[in-house]
């Protein structure tokens, strides 16, 4: 049964051990980078074999699909990646409460999903790409769905993060397998979200397996309670659904106004500087729940400074090396991404500052309005730019690629002037 009656529960072994902050943040980042490059890692070990295999312009159709599903993940997560971790956080010697909050977490994601299928449906009436990979689509959704049931949130807040990354290790590892062995052309392209079903699957039943034993037991949900925690995590959403888009809406723009082949190349860009955003931004959520604790200015302006050189230094590295590499990871069909890539290159440590100087900054100060503003603003300003671009017929890759690092900048502006000026809240 899923929802199943009060069992105790025993807390996860270890979890109340005595651990140093700087200790158990340095196990947090550890533990997450492994998770993030896992992220990056495993889609930089499927685009070759998909660019090479598939026709430029099938691998550009699933780019596209692949964008409205992260658009559909970000809805269904709801910002309670941000929330319910926080939520658990603070609570962690209280397992009564962290049980209620995984209950009534899952039930708001249900109902999410559900709405999130209707989006799909509709969506496929009015995008052309959508309609004619109506399947493709379905099953890919199907995907995110299952993602409801891997309760990341719990074992962030509980900062038992190796269960996490294990399970996500184990999941890619099988859908990764079998499409290296059995996606071989364009025909095979429906096996794709299928193995991703089958791995997503297996995943889940880990999670569970590991719930079991740990005593950890989904108890009967409380609907007000769960329509609550969707209202208390609205904020978080509008931040994380802003921040997706302002890859998102870049690649759905050029999808609707040019041919897949340039939604090809645009993702390959996309999906190379983003990885690479996220595999750093895994920082900030290593410190996150530490930080929700301290709430120390002086932590993390020795996390900037200690980092920075570092991320400068890979953004250098991307600049300079990225064309062999590209043609390597890609192949020669897509050599035309190269300077779009490195046009995108210093978005990376921007991104890096703003996601430091987001959540775990302003967040962990009772600031997630300026937090969210910040990002919607940019948002807006990233559109507009570029309906004034397709209005004037100087929609390109490359000026959307510029609009994109200065979307970035003006993002990184708004919010460290909400960090000089909030900086007194800080605890000393």
């Amino acid at each position: 049964m899923l929802f199943g009656s009060t069992l105790q529960l025993c807390y996860l072994p270890g979890v109340q051990k005595p651990v140093s902050d700087f200790k158990q943040v340095k196990m947090n980042t550890i533990w997450l980078a492994i998770f993030q490059l896992a992220k990056m890692v495993f889609p930089f070990l499927i685009l070759p074999i998909l660019t090479r295999r598939l026709l430029i312009t099938t691998y550009g159709d699933i780019t596209f699909i692949k964008t409205i599903m992260n658009f559909l993940q970000i809805f269904i997560d709801f910002g309670f990646m941000l929330s319910a971790t926080k939520e658990i956080a603070k609570i962690k010697n209280n397992p009564a409460q962290i049980q209620q909050i995984l209950a009534d977490t899952l039930l708001a994601r249900i109902l999410l999903g559900g709405m999130g299928l209707i989006v799909i449906l509709i969506a496929s009436i009015f995008l052309p790409i959508l309609s004619q990979h109506f399947i493709f689509s379905l099953l890919s959704y199907l995907t995110i769905f299952l993602s409801i049931f891997l309760f990341d949130f719990l074992f962030r807040g509980l900062e038992i993060i190796h269960i996490m990354t294990i399970r996500f290790v184990v999941m890619k590892t099988i859908s990764f397998i079998l499409t290296v062995f059995f996606v071989r052309n364009d025909e095979n392209i429906m096996l794709i979200p299928l193995f991703d079903i089958l791995s997503s699957l297996i995943a889940i039943i880990l999670v569970f397996i590991e719930l079991q034993k740990s005593n950890l037991h989904i108890i009967k949900p409380r609907l007000k309670s769960s329509l609550q925690s969707l209202k208390s995590s609205f904020v978080y959403f509008l931040s994380d659904i802003s921040a997706t888009a302002l890859n998102a809406l870049s690649t759905i723009i050029i999808g609707l106004v040019f041919s897949s082949t340039v939604i090809a190349l645009f993702g390959v860009s996309i999906q190379i500087i983003g990885a690479i955003q996220a595999l750093l931004g895994q920082l900030a959520s290593g410190i996150y729940p530490n930080m929700v604790r301290q709430k120390s200015q002086k932590f993390i302006q020795h996390i900037f400074k200690t980092t920075l050189p570092f991320v400068l230094l890979f953004t250098l590295l991307v600049i300079f090396c990225l064309p062999l590499c590209l043609q390597i990871l890609a192949g020669t069909k897509y050599t035309a991404a190269s300077l779009i890539i490195q046009i995108l290159a210093p978005t990376i440590i921007f991104s890096f500052c703003n996601t430091l100087l987001g959540w775990p900054t302003l967040g962990v100060i009772n600031h997630q309005k300026q937090v969210t503003a910040s990002t919607i603003i940019s948002t807006v300003f990233n559109l507009a730019i570029l309906v004034l671009l397709l209005i004037f017929n100087h929609l390109t890759l490359y000026s959307v690629a510029i609009t994109r690092v200065v979307t970035e900048v003006v993002l990184f502006c708004i919010r460290f002037y909400y960090f000089r000026k909030f900086r007194h809240k800080f605890n000393s």
